[in-house]
């Protein structure tokens, strides 16, 4: 049995925003809400990155085009005593999924714990 965290990307659409940070704005707040409805509270929301193609700088990942916006958000849970890597990742994905309904979720990166990030997360128990 090990102990993940697990990193999850979401593409959230919110609607009637002006500009990206509206969007981001609001889409934190619909998470967050869908999270805490479910008592999700220790799932760790930010705000996605993308790369710019022609000069790879970073960017939030966050764009509005006729007053609807496309927020990528990063869903960081942790996930004790899974079976394998890809236990920790059903877990994660039906835990938050339950929050989210009808939003795709995607791994970004799973990796072991450690010590020092030990804290809230979700138990699997047999």
């Amino acid at each position: 049995m090990g102990d993940y965290v697990v990193v999850l990307e979401a593409p959230i659409i919110v609607r009637d925003v002006e500009t990206s940070e509206d969007a981001i704005n609001v889409a934190v707040s619909k998470v967050a809400k869908a999270l805490n409805k479910e008592k999700l509270d220790f799932v760790r929301v930010e705000i996605g990155y993308s790369q710019c193609p022609v000069c790879g700088a970073h960017f939030e990942s966050a764009f509005v085009i006729g007053s609807v916006g496309l927020v990528g958000m990063y869903l960081t849970i942790k996930v004790y005593n899974a079976q394998t890597i890809e236990h920790a990742e059903r877990i994660a994905k039906a835990v938050i999924g339950k929050a989210l309904k009808k939003v795709p979720l995607k791994v970004y990166e799973i990796r072991e714990l450690t010590e020092e990030e030990e804290g809230e997360g979700v138990e699997f128990e047999e």
